[in-house]
């Protein structure tokens, strides 16, 4: 066998254990499931054979999901086209049968679990007879599939309701929530918790010990689902009643995958067990027919893995790990940054022209902290944590740092002075990187000497939280910087993506037109409420007056007033631009001072400001909400076009993953360009003339665009590569 070595011991009891050739972590594929079939075969047909332990042969934990690779290979029909359902579900149902058989081979089966064990490795664990996992507090385990935009599909929709209860199932799996081996054994989901490294001992014992716990508790004639569940069972109908409306608002509707899980938990649960697996495999077959599940894995699970692994890191380029920071300002980014540099191991040296701020950053460090105590944080180690805290107003306390990342105020002469001080102590070899979020990098770069060495790092807020980290590249940017930025984030765990310069770079530029597009429909007396509501219902995270509030209106303002200096005669003015400024003026500047496109009474909830009615009165004819959606899409569509036309992106990958974990860009389109290629080029070509026939040239099509309607190529097909 490929992926399972099968030792038989001298109590008779056969060791499986799983090392996939070739992968990192145990996944399932092609291979796997022909020796798994082997392997149940054998245990069943062989008497001298009492019973069995699966168990990983891998440090980096038991088992992952399905190879995605294999999976993929699945949604690809002779034809070269996406077969359909019944095609799908022909591949998907083997996985269920296959697990059907262990658990049904006759013999007690059990589950040794030393770490990670997640996906489709927890499916086959729940299809175990016992389950004994190794105790430590890294250790993950459960059912993430909906958030890559699929529910479990090897039996985890049927098995975990019937361990601990719909309703308990239901609350885990569709938030993609995983357990910590003592929770898990709390709620049942484990039979075990073992010292650390003694699983596969304690799985044994208990093998030996039970010759004839060879049948699951749903397969012994009685057994009912806890908590109950039928549609005359009250409680089993109040969960469903509920699930239902709760789920489709927290989706908006725009998600394929939770409502087929619940509803193959709701048929699943009234059914014998073995045709509840196959209306599992019915759904997720339905699911995976659709190019949602395509998209939000290539771009969730995929893209995302791979910018982690170092996919835009020069490969020439030695690794450079980042010992001691020099964090420049100690404002909420400053000491963001800060807080996931000490948590990854550096010396920080938290820097601000006062002592009084740049403790107040230690503080803020201090405090994110405590809020991690008792999730794997101890008090001990929050200590040394803090203690790689130094806060400081001397520029020579900075001696010895090798890696610089600036996060003062937003004025190209205030960031060239701290850069010029910062040359003056390490000297211009040390790289240097700029937190800024829309000053040009070959601009800040002039104030460094060796400008290859200088290099835009983007993080999001709050730091400790956003996953996102864009890389921006100045025109005399040179690998070692590059190498060095990816190496701080890959330290950091955060996701990278990696731009060209420009204003505004990529996320900054696009996420603006999602506010601008809300703010222009303001001032043409569209309902304000309706704008908000679309902004969800579309997918994004709030609508873009709030977010708008959250960023800053004054902060927007500032940024435009910028841009107009900047360019000149060049700039082009946005009718937003005029309604934002007037907003300034009223001293409206958002959030943080209480009052924006919403008022923000102290012990209250927000509400949209009354006043917006009397600035702009209502347009008697209001659009239907498809429209404002379709609006509030495309103009950031379009944005993200010129990007890539521009250079400004590289790749295709790097512009649908800074779209969904930079500004949230609707999940379920799996980005921007997955959702132009899924909806058609010519399609999306169409619908920008038609807008911009009608709002003006910000929704003209590109002519890359354009020349990809008239081709009939795709940006994940047959790529069509930017114009730099």
């Amino acid at each position: 066998m490929q992926t399972i070595s099968f030792d038989i011991d001298g109590d008779g009891i056969a060791l499986l254990t799983i090392d996939v050739p070739g992968q990192s972590m145990n996944v399932i594929g092609p291979e796997f499931l022909t020796d798994l079939d082997a392997a149940i075969t054998r245990i069943s047909a062989e008497e001298g054979i009492k019973g069995a332990v699966i168990a990983s042969g891998k440090d980096s934990g038991f088992m992952a999901g399905m190879d995605l690779k294999y999976f993929g290979s699945m949604l690809v029909s002779g034809a070269g086209k996406r077969p359909a359902p019944a095609e799908i579900f022909g591949k998907v149902f083997v996985l269920n049968q296959l697990f059907r058989r262990l658990e049904t081979c006759g013999k007690p089966v059990a589950c040794a679990i030393e770490g990670t064990c997640v996906g489709g490795g927890f499916e086959l664990a729940l299809a175990c007879h016992r389950r004994v996992v190794g105790d430590n507090s890294k250790t993950q385990l459960g059912l993430p599939e909906i958030l890559i935009g699929l529910f479990p599909g090897g039996g985890g929709s049927q098995r975990l309701p019937r361990i601990m209860g719909v309703q308990a199932a239901l609350l885990y799996m569709l938030q993609g929530k995983l357990f910590r081996p003592a929770e898990a054994a709390m709620l049942k989901v484990v039979d075990e918790v073992a010292p650390q490294g003694t699983a596969v001992q304690k799985a044994k014992e208990w093998v030996k010990a039970n010759p004839s716990a060879s049948s699951q508790p749903w397969d012994v004639k009685g057994f009912k689902i806890p908590g109950g569940a039928g549609q005359f069972n009250p409680g089993f109908v109040q969960t469903m009643v509920g699930a239902m409306p709760m789920t489709l608002k927290q989706t908006q509707r725009n998600m394929n995958a939770p409502v087929a899980l619940l509803s193959a938990v709701y048929e699943g649960a009234m059914l014998p067990f073995d045709r509840a697996i196959q209306v599992e495999s019915k759904y997720f077959a339905k699911v995976a027919a659709d190019p949602q599940a395509a998209n939000m894995i290539r771009s969730l699970f995929v893209n995302k893995n791979a910018a982690e692994r170092g996919a835009r890191r020069p490969k020439d380029q030695p690794k450079a790990p980042t010992k001691k920071l020099a964090m420049l300002g100690a404002g909420m980014m400053g000491a963001g940054i800060a807080t996931v540099a000490a948590q990854a191991g550096m010396e920080v040296v938290l820097f601000d022209r006062d002592l009084a701020y740049a403790e107040k950053g230690k503080a803020h460090v201090e405090e994110q902290l405590k809020k991690r105590l008792g999730k794997g944080m101890t008090p001990e180690k929050m200590a040394e944590t803090l203690a790689r805290v130094t806060p400081t107003t001397d520029f020579a306390a900075l001696a010895g740092a090798d890696f610089v990342i600036e996060a003062v105020f937003e004025d190209v002469a205030i960031k060239a002075e701290v850069t010029k001080k910062v040359e003056e102590v390490l000297g211009p070899d040390v790289i240097f990187g700029s937190n800024t979020s829309t000053l040009p990098i070959t601009k800040l770069a002039k104030a460094w000497s060796k400008p290859e060495n200088f290099i835009g790092i983007h993080f999001f807020s709050p730091v400790e939280k956003m996953p996102l980290v864009e890389i921006i590249l100045g025109k005399e940017t040179g690998p070692a910087a590059i190498a060095k930025a990816m190496d701080f984030v890959a330290q950091i765990k955060k996701t990278p993506i990696v731009v060209n310069d420009s204003r505004g770079f990529y996320t900054s530029r696009c996420f603006a037109t999602y506010v601008q597009e809300g703010v222009e429909m303001v001032a043409e007396g569209i309902n304000p409420a309706l704008i908000e509501n679309a902004g969800r219902q579309l997918g994004m995270p709030v609508g873009p007056l709030a977010v708008g509030d959250e960023v800053s209106i004054e902060l927007g303002h500032k940024i435009v007033l910028a841009a107009q200096k900047e360019l000149g005669d060049a700039y082009v003015a946005q009718p937003s631009d005029a309604v934002m400024a007037r907003m300034v003026e009223l001293g409206r500047l958002g959030r943080k001072n209480g009052k924006g496109w919403y008022d923000y009474p102290e012990g209250g909830k927000k509400h949209l400001w009354p006043g917006l009615n009397d600035m702009f009165p209502r347009a008697a004819i209001q659009p239907d909400v498809e429209e404002v959606k379709e609006r509030l899409l495309y103009r950031q569509l379009v944005e993200c076009a010129r990007c890539y036309e521009e250079g400004v992106l590289e790749t295709v990958e790097d512009g649908d993953l800074g779209a969904i974990f930079g500004w949230g860009f609707a999940p379920w389109t799996g980005g921007p360009f997955s959702h132009m290629d899924t909806v058609g080029i010519g399609h999306v070509v169409a619908v920008l003339e038609r807008l911009a026939a009608r709002h003006g040239d910000r929704f003209a099509p590109t002519v890359q665009l354009q020349d990809m309607a008239a081709s009939g190529t795709t940006f994940y097909g047959e790529e069509v590569k930017a114009a730099a």
